[in-house]
């Protein structure tokens, strides 16, 4: 297959994909959806707190005040239970009292309280932790205690390296963008099957590996504008902007290994969309651990889509550079090779 006669099946493929009106303006209208989304997200983070706490015999009086404060206390049943709280996101901070608190009160001796901190837990609200701790003193005998508090961050220090709500969701939405493109393709071949035009094209000099080329090309090209357009516009390359490229070239190449399963299996528009929007909601089951840490667990890495919003990810919020990302991108590589090489090897079987 030569040059002209890939430039002629990249044109075919681009005036039939927007021959679909379905496709062309979800195309359009998801990109400007997408984009407005991101700029209509917060900027800032909700410094609001909640405060857990594990004591092994709780007072009274102490019960009275957590049960009276506005403020939701989570009652961990163990230290090891609210380290894991603290570590799962579901509460930003908590204190862990001696299992001895109530003995060392009435002897009159100092109070080693444990303070487990998230690691992005803002630094501003070191005051209000002392302040409760003073709080917790009174109630559990009405005056002053001696206290000593000592601060344990979980995980990496993210002291005022707080990330802003657009900024975890823009590689949801980068995900996004793949799969509709990833779902324009697979219609597209799908239909082209179905109407014998592949067939007919490969009556051509045109060959089996140059038809599947072709396609390739131009739904990894497609894609890889789409998300690139949209990392421009919301300012995501700003940062290492070569190494943010090739990962959103890595996961093109990827969704369009997956559109050629997709297309292998789906015989209409109903049935693409149908396994599309499944294979959509799978890759996106990443990009909530950054959304909502603590949500998914170890389990959500076998999903490739979660090498390629990592790698966006921590490379636009934690600078991160080619060496601490090199795992990932070896995955995606990984990812990419064999989804591309098994909906071949699927797709091959309709022309059998």
């Amino acid at each position: 297959m030569n040059a002209r006669m890939l430039l002629a099946l990249l044109r075919k493929d681009l005036k039939v994909y927007f021959a679909n009106r379905f496709f062309a303006l979800v195309t359009v209208l998801g990109l400007v959806a997408y984009t407005i989304m991101f700029f209509l997200l917060p900027t800032t983070v909700d410094e609001t707190l909640e405060l857990g706490i594990y004591m092994a015999q709780m007072p009274p009086a102490l019960e009275a005040l957590l049960a009276d404060e506005e403020v939701v206390f989570y009652r961990a049943e163990s230290e090891a239970a609210l380290r894991q709280a603290v570590l799962d996101g579901e509460i930003p901070a908590g204190y862990a009292f001696p299992d001895d608190t109530l003995a060392r009160l009435r002897a009159g001796e100092r109070l080693p309280v444990t303070l487990y901190l998230s690691p992005e837990l803002p630094p501003d609200f070191d005051g209000i932790y002392a302040m409760v701790l003073d709080e917790f003193g009174f109630a559990l005998s009405g005056q002053t205690l001696d206290i000593a508090a000592t601060e344990v961050t979980l995980g990496p220090d993210m002291a005022g390296q707080q990330i802003a709500p657009r900024q975890r969701m823009l590689p949801l939405l980068t995900v996004f963008i793949l799969m509709i493109e990833c779902l324009g393709l697979a219609s597209l071949i799908s239909t082209e099957i179905e109407s014998g035009t592949l067939r007919a094209l490969l009556v051509t000099p045109l060959t089996l590996g140059g038809l599947f080329a072709a396609k390739g090309i131009f739904g990894t090209g497609f894609a890889f504008a789409q998300a690139s357009l949209l990392m421009l516009i919301t300012g995501g390359f700003r940062t290492q902007p070569v190494l943010i490229a090739t990962a959103l070239l890595l996961g093109a190449v990827m969704v369009t290994g997956v559109a050629f399963l997709i297309a292998s299996v789906g015989k209409d528009l109903m049935s693409v969309m149908g396994w599309g929007v499944l294979g959509m909601l799978l890759l996106a089951l990443p990009s909530f651990s950054v959304l909502i840490p603590g949500l998914t667990t170890q389990w959500v890495k076998a999903i490739p889509s979660y090498y390629l919003v990592d790698t966006v990810y921590r490379v636009m919020n934690h600078a991160a550079g080619w060496g601490d990302v090199i795992g990932n991108l070896l995955a995606l590589v990984v990812a990419a090779a064999v989804l591309m090489a098994a909906g071949i090897a699927v797709l091959q079987r309709k022309f059998r």
